[in-house]
Order: structure tokens, then C-alpha cells, then sequence
């Protein structure tokens, strides 16, 4: 066996401990089970590092048998441990079918964790605005903004336990809703948003095009208040640094 058959037939133990891989590496098991408890047991510290409310609103034994079954379906798949909690939620969804609220939380954490690391962009100033032909004007959203449906009071769940109060109850919303997470400057943000304004946000990431956003709007809208709510919204997330460049096409 060379080096390379031989880190192959070691991570597929560390993954599944099979017998095939015990077999090529030799007989000593007990040797090789304390590698795959610390690599188990620092995939699981990774995880709740990166999701301490969950952890908090699922209880420590939930949590953990929600990790382990994470960490049996999905091995690591990036260089770095920082990449791994971000497929955690969909696993929830699998563990927690009945519970929207648990994946939409860990969704939370994870887009906030992915946010504060996401490429550096510097917010537009109204100065490029001044001469802009809104006909062809194409926006562009910073790259740390992430987005999602919201069926629950996740939002409002999160924010209880990062102010370690007392967190409601989970209940559906009486319409469903979104949620944006972006980094402003050097925090992340979080903002509870209708389903029409996420629904904005996510057409104008496909294309960019203002035009598009007002054409968008007015479908739904009407032509005077979906023109004027393009305004509203352009408007908003100027101030809340969501866009940060503008051309002309």
C-alpha cells in the first residue's frame, strides 16, 4: 500500500470506520478508535461553537444526536472546519420535519457566521447616483448578503437568546415572510423582511436591473405603487449598505 492508498483507507475509517478500511490499516483498533472519537468529537465542538442558541433552544441532547447524525451523512468538504456548519441546517430538516423553526434558526446562525467572513465590499455612495439612467442601471449587492424563506418566529426566537431572555414560543406566521443577513462595516445583520421585499431582493440578485426590479414590482403592484415601492426599497437598502456598486448597461 502506498502513502496516498494509505491516507485514503485512514479518512474513510475516520468517516465510517468500516472493516474494509480496519483491515488495511492493521489491528490495532483500539489505537485507531481514538482517532476517529477526536475527529468525531471536534466535528461536533465545531458545530457548537457555530450554533450556541440552537444548542440552547434544541437542549444539549437533542443537539447532540442531531450533530452525529450530521457528522455520519457529511464528512468535512472544505479545507477549513469554518465551512462545515453550513449544510447543518438542511440536515435538521431531515432530524426535525415538524419543527421549521429549528432549521430556520440554525439557517440564522450559519448565514450570520458565513456573512461576517464574506468578501469586503465598500457601500455605494449617492455620489455615483447623480447622473445614473435608471433605465439601464444595474445594481449589485454585497457579496455577504444571504437570504431565505421564513415560515416561523425564528427571527424573533434568535434574537431572545442572543439577548439571553426569554425566548417565545415557536409558532407559524400568520404570512409567510423572509429573512436577509449581511455584514455591515463589522457586524453582521440580521432583518426580518414581507415576502414581496424578499422576493425583490432575490430578482434584482439574478439580474441586477433596476428596470427589472420596477417591471417586477409593477406585476404586483400596480404601475404607480410598484414604481414608487422600487423607490422605497432602493432607498432602504442604500441606508442599510446592501448595495454596494451600480453601471450602466
Amino acid at each position: 500500500m502506498n502513502l496516498a492508498q494509505l491516507q485514503q483507507a485512514f479518512r474513510r475509517w475516520l468517516v465510517n470506520a468500516s472493516d474494509e478500511s480496519a483491515q488495511l490499516l492493521g489491528s490495532n483498533h483500539v489505537g485507531l478508535a481514538v482517532y476517529q472519537n477526536n475527529y468525531r468529537a471536534q466535528l461536533v465542538g465545531c458545530l457548537e461553537q457555530a450554533f450556541p442558541n440552537l444548542r440552547r433552544w434544541l437542549g444539549e441532547q437533542a443537539f447532540l444526536a442531531a450533530s452525529i447524525t450530521h457528522i455520519d451523512n457529511h464528512p468535512p468538504h472544505a479545507w477549513t472546519l469554518d465551512a462545515y456548519p453550513e449544510g447543518f441546517h438542511a440536515t435538521l430538516k431531515d432530524v426535525f420535519p415538524q419543527n421549521p423553526d429549528v432549521h430556520e434558526l440554525a439557517w440564522i446562525e450559519s448565514a450570520l457566521n458565513e456573512a461576517f467572513v464574506a468578501a469586503d465590499a465598500q457601500p455605494l455612495a449617492l455620489e455615483a447616483l447623480a447622473e445614473l439612467d435608471w433605465d439601464t442601471a444595474v445594481l449589485q449587492l454585497t457579496p455577504s448578503l444571504r437570504c431565505h424563506d421564513l415560515t416561523t418566529n425564528a427571527e424573533a426566537i434568535w434574537s431572545a437568546l442572543w439577548q439571553e431572555t426569554c425566548a417565545p414560543e415557536a409558532v407559524m406566521l400568520e404570512q409567510a415572510g423572509g429573512l436577509l443577513v449581511w455584514r455591515r462595516q463589522f457586524t453582521s445583520r440580521l432583518r426580518q423582511v414581507d415576502a414581496l421585499e424578499l422576493q425583490a431582493v432575490q430578482q434584482v440578485q439574478a439580474d441586477g436591473s433596476f428596470a427589472g426590479l420596477c417591471e417586477f414590482l409593477v406585476q404586483r403592484l400596480g404601475e404607480d405603487a410598484g414604481v414608487m415601492q422600487a423607490g422605497e426599497y432602493l432607498a432602504a437598502w442604500l441606508g442599510s449598505e446592501l448595495i454596494v456598486g451600480v453601471r450602466d448597461v
